[in-house]
């Protein structure tokens, strides 16, 4: 059984995934909205870190914004794929010519299957299922065709499979930051929920730091584990504390 994670606060910095750890899972990517705890919380903790704090998530900075009403500067999108550093400036890939292969596939299987959702994010694009969850194993075989056929990464996710602009990942992401002020020289701590984390956690843990999971145990490369999102805020606001 993993431990909780220590409140500390000198010397750490933190990456922390969106979905499933900032905010809960919904339906839709839309219907999650900001909320002034969590505002209130990354704040915080931000001024204790002297600013070592980035959301690493899947969703794009437009939406890492949106849902953390803009608490944070640094920060990751797309998997891995932008980055917005603490000058403000930011980072993309350029999109991979099958993403638009991908997203019309998508559209089209979307168009009569109602509760199937497209998100496009320019350098990738995800096709949501939550809502028609009996329509898993189609979406699935069409991904894994288009994967095969465009060379993109196939990610998948809670629900959603996403193919994306290959290069690139939550654990790039969390390594690039560790090179640059002023997370440079700290101990790298990462929080996410899926699949997609488990690249920060290696990444932090291959640069002397750990990986906190959240939600129910599984097999993982992360340290420590925190049961939901609330447990999640409730640390954090302790770590602005410490």
């Amino acid at each position: 059984m993993l431990p909780t994670p220590p409140v500390v606060a000198d010397g750490i910095a933190l990456f922390l995934d969106m979905d499933g750890v900032l905010a809960p899972m919904a339906p839709t990517p839309d219907a999650v909205v900001p909320t002034a705890r969590r505002t209130a919380a990354l704040k915080a903790v931000e001024a204790r870190l002297a600013g070592r704090v980035a959301i690493v998530s899947g969703r794009t900075l437009a939406e890492i914004d949106r849902i953390s009403d803009h608490a944070l500067v640094s920060g990751s999108g797309v998997h891995g794929l932008e980055r917005r550093l603490k000058d403000g400036s930011i980072e993309r890939k350029t999109p991979d010519a099958g993403v638009a292969q991908a997203l019309d596939a998508f559209e089209e299987f979307a168009a009569d299957r109602p509760g199937v959702i497209v998100e496009d994010k320019g350098v990738s694009v995800g096709l949501h299922y939550r809502q028609a969850p009996d329509e898993a194993g189609a979406a699935k075989g069409l991904a894994a065709e288009l994967q095969a056929e465009t060379g993109l990464t196939l990610q998948p996710g809670h629900m959603v499979l996403e193919l994306k602009t290959p290069g690139a990942d939550k654990g790039t992401a969390v390594t690039a930051f560790m090179q640059e002020v002023p997370f440079k020289g700290a101990v790298p701590v990462m929080l996410g929920d899926d699949l997609t984390d488990e690249y920060g956690f290696e990444a932090a843990a291959a640069l002397g730091g750990y990986g906190v999971l959240v939600g129910p145990e599984r097999e993982t490369a992360a340290r420590y584990r925190l049961d939901d999102v609330d447990a999640v805020l409730t640390w954090l606001e302790a770590v602005a504390k410490a």
